[in-house]
């Protein structure tokens, strides 16, 4: 029945958009009454009762109780059954995966974080990231027939509505999405990682009413999310937020979208991680000097784990690539004002190593009419934001929310 509504509403059935916003009524605003929820949708109670009635009949609502009064007869409760779908999100990183899944209600209801994994343009890498998906299916608790769909971040440029990526996994001209649908028998859709992020923290996260936000993404790469009168921000072919490509600096050196002097080659973890290790050949000190002597291999982590526990050299470099951060958002700032920018992402869990210099520079180079009105707050959901966001996003266009 749960996949019958899902084909209703892709039909585009009047019924089922109306079914629809009845559902994200019930998420948005938790469980009311028929009246409630007439009054909400400016429908007639008749024909409230009878969608919810039919909604009833599908799984997706149920009767809670009754209202408490003053007197007279007490009125039906009624709300969203988190039972009857779930949700997978899945997060890639550039070392590792993050994978979990949420319930109708959006309540992470399983997770399984830091699953070893490198990210690569390749078939291994692909058929590697599908294995973990397959065996995350497996052993979860959640029945999986209930399992709506599977959303799955991936940096880089990604057309969402199209189900291709070009950045990774781009190896013939059919829609990734495509191929996931074929290897698990789920609905699966992909998106940018920063933008998916984005959407993490505005649904679930630090964002508390603002509609203009701009989410920064500080991890291996560098990329930023886009919100806009509350809506993502996609741009004509899905590639906004491309920050990190930027052209920034006269440095010659070769990004690895092709180009030269992209922001991200200063200003991001794998800047952090190549420069620490040029720092240790060039005999600078560092906590992480003798594991790297004994060819032991590091990664960015340990780097931002190290200065928090006050590795000089870590907190030297996270704080200059706060400086640079800041220099180029207070630009984004003055182009697109918005109400709040949220900083996450790997080198995010610097903190304020990270958050000082970067809140500094965004001052001093913003235009103080266009800035006044810009909080900065780091990401409340850490290293889950672009689990959560996946899984969101995963909802949400299964809905028909987003495209």
């Amino acid at each position: 029945m749960t996949f019958k509504f899902i084909q209703e509403i892709n039909s585009g059935y009047k019924n089922a958009y109306l079914k629809r916003e009845i559902i994200c009524c019930y998420i948005n605003n938790g469980e009311c009454t028929l009246a409630d929820l007439g009054r909400e949708m400016g429908l007639s109670v008749p024909t409230v009762t009878k969608l919810v009635a039919e909604l009833m009949d599908d799984g997706f609502v149920l009767e809670l109780g009754k209202q408490e009064t003053s007197g007279g007869r007490r009125p039906s409760i009624y709300g969203l059954n988190a039972n009857s779908g779930y949700f997978v999100g899945v997060d890639m990183r550039q070392f590792h995966i993050n994978i979990g899944v949420i319930n109708f209600k959006g309540k992470l209801v399983d997770s399984q974080m830091n699953i070893p994994f490198q990210m690569d343009h390749t078939h291994e890498s692909f058929d590697n990231l599908c294995n973990i998906i397959s065996d995350f299916l497996e052993k979860t608790t959640v029945p999986r027939e209930l399992i709506l769909s599977i959303g799955i971040n991936i940096s880089g440029r990604v057309n969402t509505e199209s189900g291709h990526s070009y950045s990774f996994f781009y190896f013939d001209e059919r829609p990734l999405t495509e191929v996931f649908k074929e290897r698990f028998g789920i609905n699966v859709t992909i998106d940018n990682d920063s933008r998916s992020m984005a959407y993490g923290e505005y649904m679930k996260g630090c964002v508390s009413g603002e509609k203009n936000v701009l989410f920064v993404n500080v991890s291996w790469g560098l990329g930023a999310g886009i919100i806009i009168n509350g809506k993502l921000y996609y741009g004509k072919s899905g590639f906004s937020g491309e920050f990190g490509h930027m052209t920034a600096f006269e440095n010659e050196v070769i990004c690895h979208c092709g180009k030269k002097g992209c922001l991200e080659t200063e200003a991001s973890g794998s800047y952090i991680y190549k420069k620490f290790l040029e720092k240790i050949a060039e005999g600078y000190s560092s906590s992480l000097t003798k594991k790297i002597e004994k060819n032991k291999s590091i990664v960015l982590e340990d780097i931002i784990h190290a200065a928090l526990n006050e590795d000089i050299l870590a907190i030297e470099l996270i704080e200059d690539v706060g400086n640079t951060l800041g220099k180029h958002i207070a630009g984004l700032i003055n182009l697109l004002n918005p109400e709040l920018v949220v900083i996450g992402g790997t080198v995010a869990n610097a903190g304020d190593y990270l958050m000082l210099p970067l809140k500094s520079a965004m001052k001093k180079y913003s235009l103080n009419l266009v800035s006044k009105d810009t909080a900065l707050k780091l990401s409340k959901l850490g290293d889950k934001v672009g689990l959560i966001g996946a899984c969101m996003l995963a909802r949400s266009k299964i809905l028909g929310l987003i495209p």
